[in-house]
């Protein structure tokens, strides 16, 4: 869902990166505050990092301009809150399009709007409502990794409406056809992410369950008291 270089407006190009710049810089401030209360997690953190990397990295050819692929945003919004991915994502867009010609300097802005700030949020609400109505951990999570990815998409094709209406039906047609084109690839690639975010969480809960608790994903355990129960 990257937007290639040069292929939006440079008013469109503009007016994104502006959406996007203070979900990014309060983000910057959110890991650094991460890391300097919490610094057993930098690893985790760095982990969710690359784990978006190099998901968002497998592209497939889609719409004139773009391509479809993961997003890997939806595991480290769950684990570390939207504002902390609206900063790894956007890291992991620049360095992409700085070292694999995916996505461009002049669309970081919008993709960034799509896939570090509206996903991870999109997300992270999916999650915290299937919690609140009393789902599991796992279900949880799928859910809010599969709309993490499905809410990007729909996004990047609102973005690309916006810069190239249809000559006939306008915006809602445009975005129609950019919905119905993606939609071919997105929307499995959605539910295969979300089946491996719940792959990752519970491989995270046998091995790191200490920061999971401390980051409010699981509860504490109970503390027997040593030889049993009275």
């Amino acid at each position: 869902m990257h937007i290639a270089e040069g292929f939006l407006p440079a008013g469109h190009a503009v007016g994104w990166t502006v959406a996007a710049a203070p979900f990014v810089v309060h983000g910057a401030r959110a890991v650094v505050k991460e890391v300097r209360e919490n610094p057993e997690t930098t690893l985790l953190l760095g982990a969710a990092g690359a784990f978006t990397f190099v998901l968002s990295a497998i592209k497939l050819p889609s719409v004139t301009g773009s391509s479809s692929h993961p997003t890997g945003t939806g595991p480290g919004a769950i684990l570390f809150r939207p504002p902390v991915m609206a900063l790894l994502g956007t890291v992991v867009l620049l360095f992409q399009a700085l070292l694999l010609a995916h996505g461009g300097l002049t669309t970081l802005g919008a993709n960034a709007f799509a896939f570090a700030v509206v996903g991870p949020w999109a997300g992270y609400g999916a999650y915290r409502l299937a919690r609140a109505a009393g789902a599991g951990l796992l279900p949880a999570v799928f859910a809010g990794v599969a709309l993490a990815d499905l809410a990007t998409y729909v996004t990047t094709s609102l973005q690309l409406a916006l810069a190239f209406p249809d000559a006939g039906s306008g915006l809602a047609g445009a975005l129609a056809k950019f919905l119905g084109v993606f939609a071919v690839t997105q929307v499995p690639l959605a539910i295969g992410e979300g089946l491996l975010g719940v792959l990752l969480f519970r491989v995270l809960t046998v091995n790191a369950r200490p920061e999971l608790e401390r980051l409010g994903i699981l509860r504490p355990a109970p503390v027997v008291p040593a030889g049993g129960a009275a």
